[in-house]
């Protein structure tokens, strides 16, 4: 822990509470607001589609101006996206408040360039500690975000919710407040992001592509079936709101709680080994599937896809910065993002529908297609390692 990784942590739990507010309450507002039942859930798919697309920007732009102005210039952004949206809410337009939950997911984009930051600012040995101590500071902004969109949710009382978003919008800028204090390690070169390999030799890389894969793919699980567990839940199997509720809150916490000790994990035993456990964890998800599905089952596979998230990502993640030169770090981490996050919006968009058309059990069946894609490219890597003339 230093004075700059103290900084990024404190500057992104304002920065980050977007996206548990955008969770929190982009539905409720789309049924309100949609001509249709079926458009509800768009503002919060049209966020994700806003992260996949701002992703590469996000690493090309912090390649030029450096990480403390990409910062603070994406949270003044938010904070005009945050007051547009307020402003939709008040005249009741749902294509505008589907933009400014689109600029939000902008937003959000920079803010998942923070775990990049705090790599940076310890050496390279102590990353997965650095990514993990962001990540635990993501319940932070779990916890403020969502409490303060309720409690300032009633602010403009002829426009319920509106009051939300001009709190938000003072959340998000309050973030600069910290980043004014951070130092730059280095400053980047004007031509940075057009130096290094292109992104087909860097994923030529058997680390390389294994780091990618475990990162996407434990989001694209995570997303898939966490999206489709209300509706599981509530809507098909009649199990009350308030359990439901219960069982993403734990979820939602055991996807940030191990970051206590993933790092440590990390360091101990490696990254392909705690990339092997969450393989496991995420099996015991798809097994709890098999039987009742009830308030119990359904708990167990949540907390079970949280921890095999944590693991994977993390380990994921600071395997990605050990694959990449100086150089190239800019262009390596914006195409790990987009793909990442692209894959986890068509994970969004896509879980209600085959809800729809399959069942609970199918799903977590369709999931072990992207298990068996993550070891096989774990295996490679670990032979690639052991064998290099190979």
């Amino acid at each position: 822990m230093n004075k700059n990784l103290s900084l990024l942590i404190l500057s992104q739990i304002f920065a980050f509470t977007t996206a548990p507010v955008t969770v929190f309450l982009s539905g409720i507002i789309g049924s309100n607001f949609s001509p249709t039942n079926s458009l509800a859930t768009l503002p919060m798919a049209i966020s994700v589609v806003g992260i996949s697309l701002f992703a590469l920007f996000a690493a090309k732009l912090m390649s030029i101006i450096g990480r403390k102005f990409g910062f603070i210039y994406a949270s003044i952004g938010t904070s005009i996206a945050s007051l547009l949206t307020a402003y939709s809410i008040i005249i009741e337009s749902f294509i505008l408040y589907n933009l400014g939950c689109f600029l939000i997911g902008g937003g959000i984009a920079f803010s998942h360039q923070y775990r990049f930051a705090a790599v940076e600012a310890v050496d390279k040995d102590y990353a997965p500690k650095a990514i993990s101590i962001i990540l635990l500071a993501g319940i932070g902004s779990a916890f403020i975000g969502p409490n303060i969109a309720n409690i300032s949710k009633g602010f403009i009382s002829d426009h319920m919710y509106a009051g939300s978003y001009l709190a938000l919008a003072l959340l998000a800028i309050s973030s600069t407040i910290f980043l004014f204090f951070y130092q730059e390690p280095k400053k980047p070169s004007s031509n940075q992001y057009k130096t290094g390999r292109s992104f087909f030799e860097l994923i030529s890389q058997p680390r390389f592509l294994q780091a990618l894969v475990a990162s996407a793919f434990a989001y694209a699980v995570m997303t898939f079936l966490m999206t489709a567990t209300p509706i599981s839940m509530h809507l098909m199997e009649k199990i009350s709101l308030s359990k439901t509720s219960v069982v993403i809150q734990i979820h939602i916490a055991a996807m940030f709680l191990p970051s206590l000790i993933t790092g440590n994990l990390i360091k101990r035993f490696g990254h392909s080994k705690i990339m092997y456990l969450g393989v496991l964890l995420f099996s015991v998800t798809i097994i709890t599937s098999l039987f009742e599905q009830n308030f119990i089952n359904y708990l167990i596979a949540l907390i079970f896809l949280g921890l095999g998230w944590n693991f994977l990502f993390i380990s994921g993640t600071s395997l990605l910065v050990l694959c990449y030169r100086e150089e190239e770090k800019f262009r390596a981490q914006g195409y790990n993002d987009l793909i990442v996050y692209s894959i986890q919006a068509v994970a969004s968009l896509s879980a209600g529908v085959f809800l729809s058309l399959t069942s609970w059990k199918t799903m977590n069946l369709i999931c072990l297609i992207f298990l068996i894609i993550i070891t096989l490219s774990t295996i490679r890597a670990d032979l690639v390692k052991k064998n290099p003339s190979n």
